[in-house]
């Protein structure tokens, strides 16, 4: 069974000696706060998750979810519901959420390493309340006020759970065309009635109620994404005044049987004339429904992070006490029968290859909260703009880059354990499986490439890569006398010179041919994901060697980063060289001509 330890030094390191979250979170006014609290925040989750949630992980992967068809209730497996009490009870539901309706206003910053530990320790168990976040978000920012005051307390403090229900079995990411309709009721109530599929955590018993936030159509609503509402639909009915009343007519009628994440419910949700409430204004769903989205997207992307981190380390555990072979150059332990096989170069490669991306994406992740951060308590407009763009820009590289490097590198360390990774008995496979999911749920790779290239940089003019690209250029200037990563700066601007390049040359591509831009979009994205990493490792270095870490820290920070730009930053030769080849090697071929 694989085993789990919170990084904490490394987590620090992101937040305080990185991106300085500290002063930030002081200069922003959340006075509360402090280096002090925060670190013990960082303690008592590292506690929880190591403790109470990573020993369930391979219980939840081997019993699963269970669905009683009698009743449509959901059984989840041994020890969640303990787990989810002492979760509530240490007040982790509210850690971020605004005090007036129950929580502690923590920086959505801290979050993040809440999030990357327990998606490590347990990523099925963590599905249950992830989504409660977006659904506070949509709330908080589009609900009427005694929406805010009869929802918000009771999912902030975790007595109530979140879903978001968007997706019907004939529509995916083509909201255009869904369904589900939405009849008004009179007294502001509508009935709504449509099946919703792919439902995360649909349906249980671990709270006394699940506030389903749902897209649907008015009788009047015109074609298309134009024409999409929101709704706020509980499991059991609740009036205004915030009274639950009986079982509302929203069913799961099954639960898919998936390759991984075993002990979440991902649920195939039958409303039938349920009773709900519209949120926000009328055919205006898609605004609501982005506040849910992002929130969820970046949360996704620290699951690919947090089953890269636990992966690693197993995989690290493994190489250092397997024995298998010598070293080529010769015997490294010559009092042993066989060398551990951390001697060997391409074991090395994939354990450097797992270090590079999870720390740089730990970093990169946080500065990505760090931002919401800004663009909410900031009192400077410009700079409220800026951080909000930054975000936006952000969101699909952290969803999608970190996911799909979540796959990559729990495969590495399945292939470490060689064999062994691919039988259940160390807990490797359940990585790799779980992981898998990543990539798709809330917006696959693909449909995070569209957005980033399409509408970020497109549509939105690339206020988001502006504002990244003067980070590299401020970090370059300010850093040109400095011996540490003096190595790193050529490189660097380099790279910025070409991301600018190459943004330009799609859009004037795509001003003749719009496919240029899906064309473009996956390998766009992918080197988007590279450069910024890039970044993230120069300035890693910076802050490790003015930092008070060990000299084996500083060591592995130096080492890693050469490693990374002289191994894993030339992945973006390739990527360059697809986008540069235009659509016409993708849309040439007839598709009746793909099986000729």
């Amino acid at each position: 069974m694989s085993s789990y330890k919170a990084p904490l030094n490394d987590i620090r390191f992101a937040l305080f000696d990185v991106i300085g979250a500290d002063a930030q979170f002081a200069r922003l006014g959340f006075d509360e706060a402090s280096r002090d609290v925060i670190d013990a925040i960082l303690d008592e989750a590292a506690r929880f998750t190591e403790t109470v949630l990573a020993p369930l992980n391979a219980v939840g992967d081997r019993e699963g979810c269970k669905l009683d068809q009698a009743t449509a209730e959901v059984t989840v497996p041994t020890g969640f519901k303990p787990a989810f009490d002492q979760f509530v009870e240490g007040g982790w539901t509210g850690l971020t959420s605004p005090v007036e309706f129950g929580g502690q206003a923590m920086p959505q910053t801290l979050g993040f390493p809440l999030k990357e530990m327990i998606n490590s320790a347990n990523l099925a168990w963590g599905n249950f309340p992830l989504l409660s976040h977006g659904a506070t978000e949509a709330l908080l920012h589009f609900g009427e006020d005694w929406q805010r005051e009869v929802f918000l307390k009771p999912l902030v403090d975790g007595r109530w759970t979140g879903t978001m229900c968007l997706t019907e079995p004939h529509c995916g990411s083509d909201l255009g065309l869904l369904k589900t309709k939405a009849e008004p009721a009179g007294e502001g109530v509508y009935a709504i009635t449509g099946t919703k599929i792919f439902i995360t955590a649909g349906e249980h018993a671990l709270t006394d109620n699940i506030v389903h936030l749902v897209l649907a159509r008015l009788p009047d609503a015109p074609a298309g994404v134009k024409g999409i509402s929101l709704f706020v639909v509980p499991k059991f009915k609740v009036a205004q005044d915030g009274t639950q009343g009986a079982r509302n007519a929203v069913r799961c009628g099954s639960l898919e049987h998936k390759m991984g994440i075993h002990g979440s419910a991902t649920c195939v949700m039958n409303f039938d004339g349920a009773e709900g409430y519209m949120v926000g204004e009328p055919n205006k769903g898609l605004v609501a429904m982005f506040a849910m989205m992002n929130s969820a997207r970046l949360g996704v992307g620290l699951q690919g992070l947090g089953l890269s981190e636990r992966a690693q380390q197993n995989a690290l555990r493994y190489a250092r006490e397997r024995l298998q072979m010598r070293a080529l150059s010769g015997p490294r332990f010559p009092d042993k029968p066989a060398d551990p096989i951390i001697v060997h170069p391409d074991v090395r490669r994939m354990l450097l290859t797992c270090k590079a991306l999870i720390e740089g994406g730990r970093v990169m992740s946080y500065h990505a909260g760090l931002q919401l951060d800004i663009a909410h308590a900031s009192t400077d407009d410009a700079e409220r703009a800026q951080a909000d763009a930054l975000a936006g820009f952000l969101t699909p590289i952290v969803k999608a880059c970190l996911t799909e490097w979540g796959v990559e590198c729990t495969y590495h360390a399945v292939q470490c354990f060689g064999g062994h990774g691919y039988i259940a008995e160390h807990g490797m496979e359940q990585l790799a499986r779980d992981a898998r999911i990543t990539t798709l749920y809330e917006g696959t790779t693909g449909i995070q490439a569209l957005d980033l290239l399409g509408r970020k940089i497109m549509q939105l003019k690339g206020a988001g890569l502006r504002a990244f690209l003067a980070l590299v250029e401020q970090f370059c200037t300010e850093n040109a006398g400095n011996a540490a990563v003096a190595e790193y700066l050529g490189p660097l601007r380099e790279k910025a010179a070409q991301w600018q390049q190459l943004t330009q040359q799609v859009g004037q591509r795509a001003a003749a041919n719009p496919d240029e831009i899906g064309a473009a979009a996956y390998d766009y994205l992918m080197y988007s994901g590279y450069v910024a990493l890039a970044y993230w490792w120069a300035r890693s270095v910076a802050a490790s060697e003015g930092s008070s870490q060990s000299e084996a820290f500083k060591a592995g920070k130096r080492e890693t980063a050469r490693f990374y730009f002289a191994r894993i930053l030339p992945r973006t030769l390739a990527h360059a060289a697809a986008i540069e080849s235009g659509a016409g090697t993708l849309t040439t071929l007839d598709a009746d001509a793909f099986d000729a």
